[in-house]
């Protein structure tokens, strides 16, 4: 890389703005777009209740985060707090695994970019689209964060406004008798065809991990803390709406469209929001949102060049990774750890080619596995953190999690919940073999390499430069 900066301090350039679509964007991914019909099919209408209860675990592990954050706004943000306050092996197992994660997941929306586009252009070889995409968004974070947070904003923007006018017309639809000859069709679709649990509550507990998936990201508001302008105001004012927006956006809209359609029916007829338009009469309701879903691969896609950038970037200072990751562009971006996570997500697009469609959902468990293990680690490290002030630092927090400890300790056992789902079910149960066995070489790496001893000397340092 050329033109870098002497320093290693990240240039601060998203603004309140940004991080509140960020925020936004980050709980409105492909899992509402795409990964609700499938969640659909095992829950029915108790779905309702499963978005419910995992945007209440999303909430508490915001806060948790949230607590942290504000009171030390870092690069690497969760990494970094796992290192002070888990030690320096969680800190590394986490840092790496959150860059696996998002490499994971980035392969699946890079590849699901290629089928959005293959609806207007369906003689264009996939790849083309795929490696199109790659370029551009590992160029926009390559600009400088404020043009990665602007292209974030706009992206948040269009999928909160197609799912804001689906809700509303939605209601209408329910309520007036909109688009439906004056009729209105009410809700007792939520009941009708079987009942509200028509697969019982195993149905719901089995949706839980595609769920999940669903709010992978939303963390990511966390990564932003080191180059947010004014951390204190803008990452509170994000997280304490994270739950009414998952309320709002997840909840809200499959109330609506579960109200519409029978829920047995969803996911037969094309995608449930094409449905609700081109029952209005809308033109062009299946390219709209077309266009709405590629945007939110992309914005997916951006976010994760981003998090894998910002991770190898704290993984560098921490010793933990190449000295060049560590090295800033003039615009103060980590343009070789950009690069490289790009590089990465290149193979990917190769592998997803080539692979049948079965494997994407053995990506999604995956991706969910490494969640759940950096949601974890938000939560054990927050437990820690508290212990290490005393009563009266505690109760001068700036931003305090709610119900803390007990919060914390539900959310975990909500984690261990969601892990034990997935080993119940053969779809899934592929994760909790691929995510030890990443966890295996990367302990290995990290005691062949002898980062344990490196570490052990730079808290014997530290603690004479203290004493």
């Amino acid at each position: 890389m050329s033109n870098r900066q002497n320093t290693t301090e990240l240039n601060r350039g998203l603004q309140q703005r940004h991080i509140t679509l960020m925020s936004l964007g980050a709980a409105i991914g492909v899992g509402l777009f795409l990964g609700s019909a499938s969640a659909i099919k095992l829950a029915g209408p108790g779905i309702l209740l499963a978005y419910a209860l995992g945007g209440l675990a999303i909430f508490f592990i915001m806060r948790a985060l949230g607590e942290m954050a504000i009171q030390n706004p870092v690069a690497g943000s969760f990494s970094r707090y796992a290192r002070n306050y888990m030690g320096p092996l969680f800190g590394y197992l986490t840092g790496w695994n959150y860059w696996f994660l998002w490499v994971i997941t980035c392969m699946a929306e890079i590849t699901a970019v290629a089928v959005y586009m293959e609806f207007w252009f369906p003689d264009v070889p996939r790849w083309i689209w795929a490696l199109a995409a790659l370029v551009i968004m590992s160029s926009v974070n390559l600009i400088a964060v404020k043009a990665y947070g602007e292209l974030e904003f706009w992206f948040a923007l269009i999928k909160i406004v197609a799912i804001i006018s689906m809700i509303i017309l939605g209601a209408g639809m329910i309520v007036f008798g909109l688009g439906n000859g004056g009729i209105p069709v009410g809700i007792h679709n939520l009941w009708d065809n079987g009942g509200f649990f028509p697969n019982g509550l195993k149905g719901v507990f089995l949706s839980l991990q595609m769920v999940m998936f669903a709010y992978l990201g939303i963390e990511m508001i966390g990564v932003t803390a080191g180059e947010v302008q004014n951390p204190k105001k803008s990452l509170s004012r994000a997280i304490d709406s994270v739950f009414w927006r998952i309320l709002i956006f997840y909840v809200g809209a499959l109330f609506v469209i579960m109200s519409i359609y029978p829920w047995n029916e969803i996911g037969q007829k094309g995608s449930p929001f094409v449905m609700t338009f081109d029952q209005f009469g809308i033109p062009y309701a299946a390219g709209i949102i077309n266009f709405v879903v590629l945007t939110a691969a992309l914005s997916s896609c951006n976010s994760g060049i981003f998090s894998t950038g910002r991770m190898l970037f704290n993984l560098a200072q921490q010793g933990e990774a190449s000295p060049k990751f560590n090295q800033l562009t003039k615009n103060g971006v980590p343009g070789t750890a950009i690069l490289v996570s790009a590089a990465a997500l290149l193979v990917g697009v190769v592998l997803n080619y080539l692979v049948p469609e079965k494997v994407f959902t053995w990506v999604t468990s995956i991706a969910t596995f490494g969640a759940v293990w950096t949601w974890a680690v938000i939560l054990l490290s927050q437990l820690r953190f508290r212990k290490t002030l005393s009563e009266s630092e505690r109760s001068q927090l700036a931003y305090k999690m709610p119900w803390a400890p007990y919060s914390s300790y539900l959310s975990l056992a909500f984690l261990a919940l969601v892990i034990g789902l997935m080993a119940y079910s053969p779809d899934t149960r592929i994760a909790l073999v691929v995510g030890p066995i990443w966890f295996v070489f990367l302990i290995a790496v990290y005691y062949k390499k002898g980062l344990h001893k490196k570490n052990e000397m730079l808290l014997v340092k530290n603690d004479k430069l203290a004493g």
